[in-house]
């Protein structure tokens, strides 16, 4: 099988060389040396050739004759060859002679149609070349330049359009290899751009915001002076319609287009174009990638990283100091970043399509304000000083009109407002506390000495008062109250201005500020100067002439709480007898505070009564009572004589305005009067003391007949009669019964509203007569009461004794 493979190899090889040119046998004849089987082939070789040389001898032999022939023929016509080619000759050389010419002329003819035809080809070629080259070297240059939107759509047009018309040359190929690259350089760079445009925004935020919320303050003032001008313009005819019409204009007007993104950059008030935020920042990094990027059929992957790496600088943005706090600029500088944030995306809205979308602006938004609103509840809460409470007041709200002015909800922001009124009004009662006890510290308590009209007419100024008595005096003249009743009421006056100023630009009706001002000045009243006046009255060292001060200047002040009324009613435009108006607790405050006063007043004199009480030294034994009231009762008279000339010398004109002051005199008076009594019979009917002679309680009478000879002298004016007497009737009526010793009376009548001894207590009565029982008893002092009936001893201490036990009937009696 192999030997056959091997011979038909051979075959085909032999075929080859005969049937091909000498100049490619090469190949052919390295086979069969590569081969095994070299010998076997040359065998063959030498066989073919012997073949072809018995064919070409056959060949030779079979035309020999024919060849014999053609040569005799030829050597016939060798002679007129020769002349025939001496002619040619002849000829050739004439006619090379002529056509020498000819030839050069067609020579370069031949040459000139050469280079027309080339230069055709060329012109062909450089057409369809040339737009090519020139659209890459715009390219190059739009590269250099960075315009690399108008380069891809350079690029684009490049592959779409002039490569495939250039042909296949080396430089379009290269083109080709290279549009892939620039398309990928310039989505780098495009991006690279728009990262440098996101830090920068992020940096450059606060910047932003602050010139977008200066443009929004100028704004707000513009309309707030035309809608001045507005209303003094118009007639009373038409006030209202203006009023109506200019809250319209309010609503509508939004000084804040899309076309500008309101981004402001307000150095000053003067007339000047505002900036918007193209005029502040470079959009067209933004701009320039979402172009790039659509173009690349990438626009979905662009946005998703926008959106998200903004995501990201909102969080940033929504995360406040932990000092900020402190001062206002830490607020503003808050403020200032989240406004300049959503004046960038407000612009990124209105000036590309689908880029950001409405409803992931409005996520943003609900991200922020919650944030917002939790950071600014937190932070304020660590405040005390109301101004900077009124300044961040005043700061959120030109940050909400800033947003609203950008279509932002800020409802929430004004909620939160409301809820920091009451943190607010809290501060300033702190303040207002703190203010009020300083006054009342600092005041000396006694009438304010006027000397000069001009001193009058301050004060008159500070405070309502009016007297046409005291106008018709000569100066110098006094005032009733103190100087603490101008400085509160200026203070109140003040902390109703310091409410009426956050209430500002809440966009709260006159009736809601009316209320909001009158239920703060309710708690200042009830709670603070409440507080504060109490204070003053229960501390310390206080005096009977300070708290008679007191009750002068609350008496004022109660009087002056219409003027309040009247004075919130201007400053809100809202007429006090609006249906339900919250009234002013003024009233009752200061009747409280004059109440405790009073009460005060009361207090301090009975425990002075009972200091004097406990000097009382009786010798409950004494055999005869002595012709003068004791000292301690003398001195305590006194006491009370000059303690009540203190009510009784007031000025006529307090006592005038404030009748008050006469009825406490009188108050004070019967209570003293009524609290001695009712000391000076526990003194007698102490347990202590056990025995009672009845020197002793002679001695007692004089002292109580000095208590009611200090009140017939009418310490204080105004009682009618012997009312103060009044007080001491229990006592008397006691005493008269012993001294007297009728007891036949008190028994008999004892019930009737007619009794002589009414007033006198069985009980009262029993335990007396038991010390003076035991008294009598005492065999042991020689001065007893009954020392002149010794004889009938026992007859008087079975009268006592029989006395004892119709009393003690009596008692039974009464509680069966």
């Amino acid at each position: 099988m192999a030997s056959a493979e091997t011979a038909a190899e051979h075959e085909r090889i032999l075929r080859e060389i005969e049937s091909t040119d000498t100049n490619c046998i090469g190949p052919t004849l390295r086979s069969v040396y590569d081969g095994q089987e070299h010998g076997l082939f040359m065998d063959k070789l030498e066989g073919r050739i012997r073949n072809h040389d018995r064919e070409i001898e056959k060949m030779c032999n079979h035309h020999f004759q024919g060849f014999v022939d053609s040569i005799t023929e030829l050597l016939k016509v060798r002679g007129e060859a020769q002349k025939l080619k001496c002619q040619v000759t002849e000829t050739n050389q004439k006619l090379q002679n002529d056509g020498k010419e000819l030839l050069t002329s067609m020579d370069e003819l031949r040459q000139c149609r050469l280079q027309q035809r080339n230069i055709a080809t060329t012109v062909d070629k450089l057409t369809h070349c040339l737009p090519v080259l020139e659209m890459y070297s715009k390219l190059q240059e739009q590269m250099k330049a960075k315009r690399y939107y108008p380069a891809l759509r350079t690029l684009e047009q490049l592959e779409e359009s002039c490569l495939p018309q250039a042909g296949s040359y080396r430089f379009s190929a290269i083109m080709a290899e290279n549009i892939s690259r620039l398309r990928t350089l310039i989505r780098d760079v495009s991006m690279s751009d728009l990262k440098d445009f996101l830090e920068s925004i992020r940096k450059h935020s606060d910047k932003i915001g602050e010139t977008a919320m200066k443009q929004a303050q100028v704004q707000i003032a513009r309309d707030n002076a035309v809608t001045s001008q507005q209303r003094s313009a118009s007639g009373r005819r038409i006030r209202k319609e203006v009023c109506s019409g200019t809250e319209v204009d309010r609503k509508e007007s939004n000084p804040f287009s899309e076309k500008d993104s309101g981004i402001l950059d307000v150095e000053d008030e003067e007339e000047n174009e505002i900036p918007g935020a193209q005029d502040l920042v470079d959009f067209s990094p933004v701009y320039r990638c979402l172009h790039i990027y659509t173009a690349l059929g990438a626009r979905d992957t662009f946005e998703n990283y926008y959106r998200k790496q903004r995501r990201k600088q909102a969080r940033l943005v929504l995360q406040p100091h932990s000092n900020m706090h402190e001062t206002l600029e830490g607020y503003r500088h808050y403020f200032n970043q989240i406004v300049g944030f959503f004046v960038v995306e407000d612009h990124i809205l209105h000036t590309t399509q689908g880029l950001v979308n409405r409803a992931y602006v409005e996520e943003l938004w609900e991200l922020a304000l919650s944030k917002t609103i939790a950071a600014l509840r937190t932070h304020s809460s660590y405040c005390t000083d109301p101004d900077l409470i009124l300044d961040l007041k005043n700061l959120i709200v030109l940050f909400a009109d800033t947003l609203q002015g950008y279509g932002f909800p800020v409802n929430q922001l004004f909620d939160m407002l409301l809820e920091m009124r009451d943190q607010y009004g809290e501060i300033l009662l702190k303040k207002w506390n703190q203010s009020f006890r300083q006054i009342l510290d600092q005041d000396n308590y006694s009438p304010i000495p006027v000397a000069s009209p001009e001193e009058y007419q301050r004060i008159t100024g500070q405070f309502p008062f009016q007297d046409p008595e005291l106008d018709k005096m000569h100066f110098p003249k006094k005032l009733p109250f103190s100087e603490f009743v101008p400085k509160v009421y200026s203070q109140l006056k003040e902390f109703i201005y310091a409410c009426l100023k956050y209430s500002e630009d809440l966009h709260l009706s006159s009736t809601e500020i009316d209320d909001m001002i009158r239920k703060s000045t309710n708690l200042l009243l009830t709670r603070t100067l409440s507080h504060c006046l109490q204070y003053a009255i229960k501390k310390k060292n206080v005096g009977l002439a300070e708290l008679v001060q007191i009750i002068v200047n609350t008496t004022h002040l109660e009087q002056s709480c219409h003027y309040l009324e009247e004075f919130i009613s201007n400053i809100t435009n809202v007429p006090p007898d609006t249906i339900n108006a919250t009234k002013l607790y003024g009233t009752s405050t200061f009747k409280d505070a004059r109440h405790a006063a009073e009460e005060e007043i009361y207090t301090n004199l009975n425990q002075k009564i009972d200091q004097f009480l406990q000097l009382a030294d009786y010798d409950w034994m004494a055999a005869q009572g002595g012709g003068q009231a004791s000292d301690y009762l003398s001195d305590l008279i006194a006491f009370l004589c000059s303690t009540f000339a203190v009510f009784t010398h007031l000025p006529g004109n307090a006592i005038e305005h404030a009748v008050l002051p006469g009825k406490v005199a009188q108050t004070a008076c019967m209570s003293a009067c009524k609290h001695l009594s009712t000391s000076l019979l526990q003194l007698l009917l102490e347990a202590d003391v056990r025995q009672v002679s009845m020197g002793a309680l002679q001695q007692f009478n004089v002292d109580v007949k000095e208590c009611e000879r200090f009140a017939r002298a009418g310490p204080v004016p105004g009682f009618q009669g012997d009312t103060l007497l009044l007080a001491f009737i229990d006592l008397r009526q006691l005493l008269d019964l012993f001294t007297q010793w009728d007891w036949s009376t008190y028994l008999a009548d004892y019930g009737r509203p007619t009794c002589k001894y009414l007033r006198v207590n069985p009980h009262t009565a029993l335990a007396l007569l038991e010390k003076i029982s035991r008294s009598m008893k005492d065999n042991s002092r020689k001065n007893n009461v009954f020392a002149q009936f010794r004889k009938n001893e026992r007859d008087k201490q079975k009268l006592i004794d029989t006395v004892v036990k119709q009393l003690r009937n009596l008692i039974a009696s009464n509680q069966a």
